[in-house]
């Protein structure tokens, strides 16, 4: 389906058409009484601001793909398992481009499965064990190498860098070796399961301009991040200070060249933003998703790139909603637990591999009423408040008050730790929108998105009315209604 609409129409009965995740309800029928019954319906998240065309992306004349998966793992018969491994990346003899990549899901029932899929960097000093373990689990060092290369999660799909940049290999400088990440969710406990999944990468001699990095960003998972329950709304923040990048990274860092992003929570996550600051002002909104859905995370493009310089400060907000939980949600690994991130993709690369911050619990816990003399006694002491309407906005409120912590780690596994506060986000008004009374077709200016996935396909505009007929005519507005006043509700 393809339609043609004003970002803002100045209809009351419209929603505007932003950066959010758009729910689409559509139908199909034989007249212009379409009914929403089984089988004749569509219910699909997706994203319609995307800034670039495929048709935009070179395409390599030589390129090779190299798959990065489990071999016929058994997926363990519990709810959350984190599978990882160490695997080399290609021999090669000169320098090559990662250009795309994309995720391997080995079945459908699998597909159900798999949460998400990580790729980390090694240190080429790294010293990795062999075999597949737990990733967070007794043995340490299957959490080895921080560095995000790419990553893929529910909803996501291939993903081809822009012409400017790509991941690096081939060099003394580039890593090695990789850690692979892969998240199972087996709630129904099914047993006998065998897994394969990976990511394939896409790789060529025909270098870009840029070598690309990922900086992760947002609230540091373990041990603090809580979310309180029966909360409407409820937000957290994670603040990164750049100021140490140039000491941490071994030379002064290059402005950060930011294409792309990356956003991520699980099931409670209702809205995140990516917020700029330069000394002490904000400078812009980098991202958001004011309508999350966890069933689409994918690869975004930025309608332009923007400049991070050293000394900047990035916060990442995260809005979640527990009306449905009775016990608090505490940050961790299971789909039932919650995570506050923000992967940014940038040129060009330096070893900085995350930046978080996390809020001091001691102050949080104190101005909920409660004792506490270290960070394990403040999350226990969580479990102690009365939660309602009140100590849910309290609860709030010191945690942006409280001082943040922010971890820096690089590629090396080195860390340093400094102190932040977290600065208010200013929200800029909407632009004009256009008055389209009077008139069925959209004149002027017009921007075009584009429905995947939907059963038709529209190559006119609105505006052709007069060459359509009328129960295709009245069959496409109100799928176009439906998609406009479904972003309202979550699916």
């Amino acid at each position: 389906m393809r339609f043609k609409r004003y970002f803002q129409t100045c209809d009351p009965n419209d929603l505007d058409i932003t950066g959010d995740t758009a729910r689409l309800i559509s139908a199909f029928g034989t007249d212009d009484t379409v009914q929403f019954s089984k089988g004749q319906r569509f219910l699909n998240s997706l994203f319609l601001m995307r800034v670039i065309s495929p048709t935009e992306l070179n395409d390599p004349k030589i390129f090779f793909t190299y798959d990065l998966k489990l071999n016929d793992f058994p997926i363990p018969v519990d709810e959350t398992t984190y599978a990882c491994t160490f695997i080399p990346l290609p021999i090669l003899k000169q320098k090559h481009h990662i250009y795309k990549f994309e995720p391997i899901i080995t079945t459908h029932q699998n597909r159900s499965m798999v949460h998400h899929i990580l790729v980390y960097a090694c240190g080429n000093g790294s010293v990795l064990p062999t075999g597949i373990s737990d990733c967070y689990g007794a043995n340490p060092d299957f959490a080895l190498c921080s560095q995000v290369v790419v990553g893929w999660a529910v909803g996501g799909g291939s993903y081809q860098f822009p012409n400017e940049a790509a991941i690096s290999i081939g060099t003394p400088m580039d890593p090695q070796y990789i850690r692979l990440e892969i998240h199972y969710s087996n709630f129904d406990l099914i047993p006998g399961l065998i897994d394969n999944s990976g990511i394939r990468l896409y790789y060529t001699p025909d270098l870009r301009p840029n070598d690309m990095g990922v900086l992760q960003t947002g609230v540091f998972t373990f041990p603090v991040h809580f979310i309180p329950p029966g909360a409407d709304t409820y937000k957290s923040y994670g603040l990164c200070k750049s100021s140490q990048f140039n000491e941490m990274n071994g030379t002064p860092v290059p402005d950060l060249k930011v294409f792309g992003f990356l956003l991520h929570t699980h099931l409670a996550g209702r809205g995140l933003k990516v917020v700029q600051y330069r000394n002490g002002e904000q400078v812009r909104i980098i991202c958001e998703d004011n309508k999350y859905d966890f069933s689409l995370q994918e690869t975004r493009d930025l309608k332009e790139v923007i400049t991070i310089k050293v000394g900047d400060e990035i916060l990442v907000e995260c809005n979640f909603q527990t009306l449905d939980r009775t016990e608090i949600t505490f940050g961790g690994p299971s789909t039932l637990n919650e995570m506050c991130l923000a992967f940014l993709f940038y040129y060009p690369r330096n070893n900085i591999s995350s930046c978080m911050g996390y809020p001091d619990i001691q102050q949080i816990a104190h101005a909920l009423g409660q004792e506490a003399s270290d960070a394990m006694e403040g999350m226990i002491a969580m479990n102690y408040v009365e939660w309602n309407n009140e100590t849910i906005k309290n609860a709030e409120k010191a945690a942006k008050e409280a001082d943040q912590i922010v971890m820096i780690k690089t590629i090396d596994e080195l860390q340093k730790n400094e102190s932040g506060i977290i600065r208010d986000i200013t929200i800029s008004e909407s632009g004009l929108c256009h008055d389209i009374s009077g008139h069925l077709g959209v004149r002027g200016s017009q921007v075009t998105a584009n429905l995947q996935g939907a059963a038709a396909v529209i190559s006119q505009a609105l505006s052709t009315a007069e060459i359509l007929p009328l129960p295709l005519l009245l069959l496409t507005q109100l799928a176009f209604t439906w998609l406009l006043t479904s972003s309202q509700c979550r699916i």
